[in-house]
């Protein structure tokens, strides 16, 4: 029996890797040479060599279809994960032309009648043009005022905040942070570099990350731990989210408002930025995602420059 193992061997690759009527082609042979085998070596009794050759081609040959549809289905589900992982991205990137257009659209088209008007009325009636440019200056101001809250927009906003509740900043981060403790999580906050003035949006990017990552820490990780550093780099914002809980988050979790680390991809991507994330080597989770810097960037109500 043991000059079979490799053509037992070779049959169940043939089963795992091949259609069923490959395989019970290949069973049927390699009952016929064990057959022959016995017939040459005198077995005393066909019937035991015969009975032997059949179950062990037909445990092999099943062994090796329940592992081709294993194979097969793994496939299918990577592919329906990475199909809904774009339909994400593609709904992602639908929900934030809209929200341009919305935003855009209204305030160019009064700017745009507005100005002609001026032009029109400048030196025959300077009042109406006047005016006319009153109104341009108004629509630009809220136009900019809108286009600060895009992303905030583009987002659901956070159930637990109060209606009408400003941006949120990295200077809400301790309030972010102490939730998150009040959750049960410890965080450790730290910040590397010295602060200076960013991007509104960028600085909502971050702290967008930040919230997606920690929820993901209080809903995946368990008992852990979690640091939160902020980076500030000659021009980049770095972030670092790390647990040392036992959980692994997979990218098709969907938390926060429904897209997960997907969103957070898209957030990096929006500002030029990267994300990285996966498990630590010495366990738990880390997000990290680099966002550049801008040099015209402003301090919320103070009037120093970077």
């Amino acid at each position: 029996m043991a000059c079979f193992f490799g053509p037992l061997l070779a049959l169940y690759t043939v089963a795992a890797h091949r259609p069923p009527r490959i395989a019970v082609v290949c069973a049927a042979c390699a009952i016929a040479v064990w057959g022959y085998g016995g017939l040459v070596g005198h077995s005393p009794s066909m019937a035991v060599v015969l009975g032997q050759a059949l179950l062990y081609c037909s445990v092999l040959v099943r062994f090796g279809t329940l592992t081709r549809h294993s194979a097969e289905l793994t496939r299918r589900l990577r592919e329906e994960q990475t199909e809904r992982a774009r339909r994400a991205v593609a709904d992602e990137r639908g929900r934030i032309a809209r929200e341009l257009h919305d935003v855009v659209a209204h305030h160019m088209s009064v700017i745009s009648v507005q100005a002609g008007l001026a032009r029109f009325v400048f030196d025959s009636d300077p009042a109406k043009a006047r005016g006319a440019l009153g109104t341009i200056a108004d629509s630009s101001g809220e136009a900019l005022e809108e286009l600060r809250r895009m992303l905030q927009l583009l987002r659901e906003e956070d159930p637990r905040a109060p209606d009408g509740a400003p941006m949120p900043t990295l200077a809400r981060l301790a309030e972010l942070v102490d939730r998150v403790r009040a959750g049960g999580v410890p965080v450790e906050p730290a910040v590397e570099g010295t602060p200076r003035p960013l991007a509104p949006g960028v600085e909502l990017c971050a702290y967008r990350v930040v919230q997606e990552a920690l929820t993901n820490v209080l809903k995946h990780a368990g008992r852990a731990q979690a640091r939160v550093v902020l980076g500030y780099g000659q021009h980049e914002l770095t972030v670092s989210v790390t647990d040392d809980g036992e959980g692994v988050i997979p990218d098709t979790v969907p938390t926060g408002t429904g897209h997960g680390l997907i969103g957070m991809r898209e957030r990096a991507k929006l500002y030029g930025g990267t994300l990285s994330l996966g498990p630590r080597a010495g366990g738990g989770f880390a997000v990290e995602p680099a966002l550049p810097t801008s040099a015209s960037a402003t301090w919320r109500g103070d009037d120093r420059t970077r």
